[in-house]
């Protein structure tokens, strides 16, 4: 029987691009000791980091729905709809998602907002509770970009992979039978290759994820605690040290900065956005002879990549230089024509130019491929107010 792939919309850690094109020779890896710059920031207040157990515990409500629900002979993959069904449906829960909502797994549970990373550390703390053989995946989807203010946020991706029981899967000859809970429909559709990661690893990424946004608040000292603790919390993950790097560069402190894009790389020899990243910093010392070679060699690497091509494209569109970014969505929209992001990057841009006529078509074809309900409804809302715009311009013509 084939997977059965649920959905709705996620991310995870959350690696700082600063803008520009952004492995390169990672010469030297800079050891773990000394990549940390404590006495720089300090903080009066003391910053309470949630612990593993907070994370991913439970309350008594959320137990007693676990009794009830899950609690019973049904297949791993029957149990899996029910949890999904109770946390989506507007009958239940009823949780929306929100790209901000760094939460714990009880607080997703009741304040009913999430992002992936908290919907996904809930969906396994309930399906944990239910003695269900439940495990992370780390997807390895394509550099995918969000915008935040003047910050570029490059999104990974986990999902939960649940196994049957292994009285119940003891039939099942040819490998085991498992289910994927995926929060985002196309990663889901698109079989992108995936690896197992242990939970420390997650933990590590929730970390990161409220670095990263503590750092794009301007909050340093909170920032700080919380990529340290991450880039404790697994010392291998390579977005910690990406992220401190950034921390520290913003900060003034170069030599550290570069230190810590170096480490990131010798980790992660993918790691494109500490190179970017590394490459800038080196542009900013005058040392363009070494930032070149990195740029040109993560170009390579990018240049088919559709998430590229809007990356530049919204970089443009930040920037107000609306025909560049027109260029670009174009570009990305060629490499991939299923991506409503594109669509409605398109029509923003050229709302800016007062090409109506050409923000409506744009906008038209964003609803039709989106199929997040929250989404769609936003969209349709633009649209609505786009034909509105339209014909009220037609009607001024008369005058």
């Amino acid at each position: 029987m084939k997977n059965r792939f649920y959905s709705l919309l996620f991310c995870l850690p959350l690696l700082l691009a600063c803008q520009s094109n952004q492995n390169f020779q990672a010469n030297q890896s800079a050891p773990q000791v000394n990549l940390y710059l404590d006495s720089h920031f300090y903080s009066e207040n003391s910053i309470a980091i949630e612990t593993e157990l907070e994370i991913f515990q439970l309350d008594d409500e959320m137990r007693a729905m676990v009794q009830a629900k899950l609690i019973n002979n049904l297949p791993a993959q029957k149990k899996a709809i029910i949890l999904l069904e109770h946390l989506f449906d507007k009958k239940h829960i009823a949780i929306s998602y929100s790209g901000n909502a760094n939460v714990t797994a009880s607080q997703a549970y009741h304040q009913k907002i999430a992002n992936c990373m908290s919907l996904t550390i809930m969906a396994y703390a309930l399906a944990d509770e239910a003695g269900m053989n439940v495990s992370f995946q780390e997807v390895e989807v394509p550099e995918y970009w969000v915008r935040n203010g003047q910050y570029s946020l490059i999104a990974g991706h986990v999902n939960l992979l649940v196994k049957e029981d292994k009285g119940i899967s003891r039939y099942v000859i040819w490998g085991e039978k498992a289910t994927r809970i995926d929060f985002d429909p196309f990663v889901a559709k698109k079989h992108f290759p995936s690896h197992m990661i242990k939970k420390h690893t997650l933990l590590a990424m929730f970390y990161n994820n409220k670095g990263a946004e503590a750092m794009v608040n301007n909050n340093y000292s909170i920032a700080y605690q919380y990529l340290k603790r991450a880039s404790q919390t697994d010392n291998q993950f390579a977005s910690a040290w990406g992220n401190l790097g950034i921390l520290y560069k913003l900060n003034g402190h170069y030599t550290m900065a570069e230190k810590a894009y170096r480490h990131a790389i010798s980790l992660d020899r993918k790691n494109y956005t500490s190179l970017g990243n590394l490459a800038l910093l080196l542009h900013k010392q005058g040392r363009v002879s070494e930032a070149q070679p990195i740029e040109a060699y993560i170009y390579r690497a990018r240049v088919k990549n559709p998430y590229y091509h809007a990356l530049l494209a919204n970089e443009a569109y930040f920037n107000q230089l609306y025909p560049q970014a027109i260029k670009h969505y174009k570009k990305a929209i060629q490499l991939s024509n299923e991506q409503h992001e594109f669509y409605f990057g398109l029509a923003k841009t050229y709302y800016m130019q007062n090409k109506l006529l050409l923000a409506k078509k744009a906008m038209s074809k964003a609803v039709a491929l989106t199929r997040a309900k929250d989404t769609q409804r936003q969209y349709i809302a633009k649209l609505n107010f786009l034909k509105y715009e339209g014909s009220s311009h037609q009607g001024s013509g008369h005058h």
